[in-house]
């Protein structure tokens, strides 16, 4: 059975986009107990600069940004971005809207949009309008919090589009996933957490430059503070144990590293 980003140990990064981070405090802590790294973010053009230049593996969107409503940037979003898994995070998802936006939504046979009487305002709860608008999940601040832990892995689980193999191999190096181990040449060697996961980052982007900044995010999480040079320490590491097969993995000056398969120019 594929594997997840919880079972090989890779962080898992949540961007928590809302006009008020505090009501949502439990929340947010409540998933840095549960191993997830969390960064925030106010304002519509904050959130699209961190989901274009961040590693990003699930966007949490409350009802309103400063700037726009979540509805109208859930929409926005969708339009550039239909993979991305989307949770709403909501006040009252059950809430009937006082106000549709004009234009936001096509009327139409089964959309679950009804009005009372020609010309009047749609009929539609917060829950199913951003459903609609293509939201993963919505999820109540008085739901317990348990069961929002549960859904959103399960979104993750249901959206992944990392799903490897148990077992990973180029060239001499095996990495076997369920095991969690490394063996080159037929040989077990021995790596750390940290090393097995910077590994299997390599492995799985072949071929593509991956600078220091995204290494940390990809394998430490948004909620690491300590200096990028850490990544240096760490590929030195995986380099000696790696032995002869070290010659796969490039440093590319002033930038990060990049894993050049065998028989690759």
């Amino acid at each position: 059975m594929p594997l997840l980003y919880e079972e090989i140990n890779l962080k898992i990064n949540i961007v928590f986009a809302s006009r008020d981070i505090s009501r949502a405090s439990l929340f947010l802590e409540t998933l840095g107990r549960n191993g997830y790294s969390v960064i925030t973010a106010q304002k519509a053009k904050e959130v699209m600069s961190l989901l274009t230049h961040r590693a990003c593996d699930m966007l949490l969107l409350g009802q309103n940004l400063l700037d726009e409503d979540g509805l109208s940037f859930l929409k926005g979003l969708r339009a550039r971005n239909k993979i991305l898994p989307v949770a709403v995070l909501l006040e009252s998802p059950d809430t009937i809207l006082e106000h549709v936006p004009a234009g936001l939504f096509q009327q139409s046979e089964g959309s679950g949009i009804h009005s009372s009487r020609p010309g009047a305002s749609p009929k539609i709860t917060f829950k199913l309008a951003f459903f609609q608008l293509g939201a993963d999940e919505c999820l109540g601040y008085n739901q317990d919090i348990h069961e929002s832990m549960a859904r959103i892995r399960a979104v993750l689980r249901r959206t992944s589009t990392q799903q490897p193999d148990e077992l990973v191999k180029m060239g001499e190096i095996e990495l076997n996933l369920s095991s969690y181990t490394l063996r080159i040449s037929g040989k077990n060697v021995p790596l750390t957490a940290k090393e097995l996961d910077l590994l299997y980052v390599f492995l799985s982007s072949p071929n593509r430059v991956l600078s220091r900044p995204y290494l940390i995010e990809r394998v430490w999480g948004y909620n690491y503070f300590g200096s990028p040079r850490t990544v240096d320490v760490h590929v030195r590491r995986l380099r000696e144990k790696l032995g002869s097969a070290a010659r796969y993995v490039h440093t590319v000056p002033c930038v990060g590293y990049k894993l050049v398969p065998k028989g690759s120019n």
